[in-house]
């Protein structure tokens, strides 16, 4: 039977860094490794994380969401019986932040799974530094993803005091009391820099397993609790941000202007866009490089619309995002 692994944490705790590390030991010994990204959101940032561990022996799968649970469930199931006719090891799985343990074993005592699948270990990452201001849907969450965790292993330790490492078991135990789960922390909580992993904790997390510990169950819609939000890292000023969204909204086909110019230039990238026509240019001009200039905009826009047409179709079946349906400042803004 093929071996699976559950990481859970909230969004932010260190799955991915995790993972990352625990899979290149793994590939290291000779492991061949499947890593199942499974979210509710419509995309999945942690597969672009992960792109530098994948190789021969490690491959990656995701299960995307944003179809409601019952088919996120669904779809799950189909992607662990696909990946159990592949051949792995090892099969790692990373939910997300908002994810119900409960759901992992639900799946795994369903046929074919319940034959093929053998639960390895299940890991719990915290941060070091918890946030307490939590809904209680979230400390249920929290509650669900470490009851039964083998080990539950802290993240961020060195940017953390004795205090706030202390205080942040405390708070766990407190949740899980919270949801009448008799399951207490202590010294068993793994407080270590992860610079400092030894094959010994990797070996340890390989047979850590679980433990089961009955809590009191919240029933709740996840829709109707958590949304899934993108924030743009990047600092700017309104009038900035407002100066270059009408540029770029000033005319969505052309694209030779400054600022792209700069971010060519700071990314050694090469733009080709149709060519403009010039305001004022002599009626000469434009009809001798009016073939030249013709031909070189139907071959870019060859290239360009089968590319247009892939992001439209995938804009439209997950909602992924809906800026590129804009058309003002204004719009934009709100978007």
């Amino acid at each position: 039977m093929v071996k699976i692994d559950l990481i859970t944490g909230f969004l932010g705790s260190g799955k991915t860094t995790f993972i990352k590390k625990y899979v290149s030991y793994l590939v290291g010994k000779g492991y061949n490794v499947g890593i199942l990204e499974n979210d509710y959101g419509a995309v999945n940032v942690d597969m672009m994380l992960l792109q530098d561990v994948m190789g021969e022996n490690c491959h990656a799968e995701m299960v995307a969401g944003g179809c409601g649970e019952d088919c996120h469930k669904r779809r799950f199931k189909t992607k662990l019986i696909a990946m159990g006719m592949s051949g792995y090891d090892r099969v790692i799985v990373e939910p997300s932040g908002i994810f119900d343990v409960d759901e992992f074993f639900d799946v795994l005592h369903e046929e074919p799974l319940d034959r093929w699948y053998e639960v390895g270990s299940i890991i719990s990452i915290v941060d070091a530094g918890l946030d307490r201001d939590m809904s209680r849907q979230s400390r249920y969450v929290l509650a669900s993803e470490v009851a039964n965790c083998g080990t539950l292993v802290m993240s961020k330790v060195q940017d953390a005091s004795e205090d706030e490492k202390r205080s942040t078991i405390e708070y766990i135990n407190e949740v899980l009391t919270e949801f009448q789960c008799k399951r207490q922390f202590g010294d068993d909580v793994l407080e270590k820099n992860w610079d400092d992993f030894t094959d010994d904790d990797f070996e340890g997390f390989m047979s850590t397993g679980y433990k089961l510990n009955d809590y009191v169950k919240l029933w709740f819609k996840q829709s109707d609790v958590f949304n899934s939000v993108y924030i743009m890292n990047k600092v700017m000023p309104q009038e900035r941000l407002e100066t270059i969204v009408r540029d770029i909204f000033a005319d969505k086909i052309y694209s030779d202007f400054s600022f792209w110019g700069n971010k060519q230039q700071e990314q050694e990238v090469t733009m080709l866009t149709p060519v403009k026509a010039i305001k004022g240019e002599d009626n000469i001009i434009t009809q001798r490089e009016k073939a030249g200039r013709d031909l070189f905009s139907t071959a870019v826009s060859k290239v360009r619309q089968p590319i247009e047409s892939f992001f439209n179709w995938l804009n439209e079946k997950t909602n992924i995002q809906r800026a590129m349906k804009v058309r003002s400042t204004f719009g934009l803004l709100v978007h």
